[in-house]
């Protein structure tokens, strides 16, 4: 409701300030004749002009709306609003006369349309242009609304690409991930490492319970993420025994912060499969998270042998999702980098606006 009036104390006020302009401008114009004015008695008739365009111009945004002017290939609609405008402008013209004889000595309108060839002018085909000036702005509030509506899709279209792409990291994350866990747990079963293999299949359900659920949105907070990232640790571990180290340092104040979900499995399971997967002995992993100047750091690295020659050879599936969903969620906000140090390892850091 506040908006509302809101509206119509803007449109009221422009139309005062037309008929102000209009009143300035004959002002200025009989003060080049003559050397009293008075202000009052030209402005009451330009305001009262105003005031007529102001209540016509609803009819004429409705004229447009059955009328375009494309109509009969702009031939149609184009001359359909001329006769109009022109009919309007002689409708207020004379209109304006009548009123003027009325309210002088002179009531009774002899010689009413010599007077009015006689007074005629060029002035008078400014109401014209005010005609046109409303469909022009019935056409900017279409131009408007018509972005509007493509800007709502356009944003319902990035959130459906969003949930889209994190169905498809979870899908991506079942299959190889799931037989890699069974088959270790198929070899703690062989070794006679029950306690092992109880405690591996526990943090697996837990996982898949959590990729599965289709009710979690697009976006989590960090403390959720790393739950999900810690049960995933942990079959990664099981997986493979002491040649995986990882360590977690992160700031209590960031883990409130929201973040895409699934964002840092992916950089983890990269982490492993080209940071410790081709070494031959142990391999070390950290998860780093802090908050500083109102935005979310966060850093996922690794000691392994670094970067290749084409670092897009480091940069599979998995990192190159990651820097898509953040460009199209957070754009010039949020950055996305791979570097690796002259002794090897590979640090992948973000850096997101800060939304807790």
């Amino acid at each position: 409701m506040k908006n509302r009036w809101g509206r119509i104390g803007a449109v009221l006020l422009c139309w005062a300030f037309l008929g102000l302009a209009l009143s300035l401008e004959l002002y200025f114009n009989e003060r080049a004749y003559l050397h009293s004015v008075d202000f009052i008695y030209l402005a009451i008739p330009q305001f009262g002009r105003a005031a007529m365009w102001g209540l016509v111009a609803p009819l004429i945004l409705q004229l447009r709306a059955k009328v375009p002017l494309r109509s009969g290939r702009w031939i149609g609609g184009v001359s359909f609003h001329l006769l109009w405008s022109a009919l309007l402008m002689t409708t207020f013209y004379l209109g304006r006369l009548v009123s003027y004889r009325y309210f002088t000595d002179d009531p009774t309108l002899a010689g009413f349309w010599t007077m009015a060839g006689r007074d005629f002018y060029g002035h008078n085909l400014i109401d014209i242009a005010f005609y046109w000036a409303v469909l022009a702005f019935g056409h900017g509030l279409d131009l408007q609304q018509k972005f509007k509506h493509e800007e709502l899709k356009a944003a319902q279209l990035e959130t459906r690409l969003i949930d889209t792409e994190l169905k498809a990291l979870r899908e991506q994350l079942r299959p190889h991930f799931l037989f890699n866990t069974l088959n270790t747990v198929a070899v703690l079963v062989r070794e006679g490492k029950a306690n092992e293999a109880v405690s591996l299949l526990a943090h697996l359900g837990a996982l898949l319970r959590l990729s599965l659920d289709q009710h979690r949105h697009h976006e989590t907070t960090l403390r959720e993420e790393m739950a999900f990232l810690e049960r995933y640790i942990a079959i990664q571990q099981a997986r493979f025994s002491d040649r995986l180290t990882v360590e977690i340092a992160i700031e209590p104040a960031a883990l409130d912060q929201r973040i895409p979900n699934l964002l840092l499995q992916p950089l983890v399971e990269n982490a492993i499969l080209h940071g410790v997967g081709p070494k031959s002995g142990p391999g070390r992993i950290e998860v780093r998270g802090r908050v500083a100047n109102d935005c979310l750091y966060l850093e996922v690295s690794d000691d392994g042998p670094g970067l290749p020659a084409a670092p897009q050879m480091r940069e599979g599936i998995g990192l190159a999702n990651t820097r898509e969903r953040l460009a199209k969620i957070y754009g010039a906000r949020g950055r996305f980098s791979l570097s690796s140090p002259v002794g090897g390892g590979v640090t992948v850091s973000i850096e997101l606006p800060c939304h807790p």
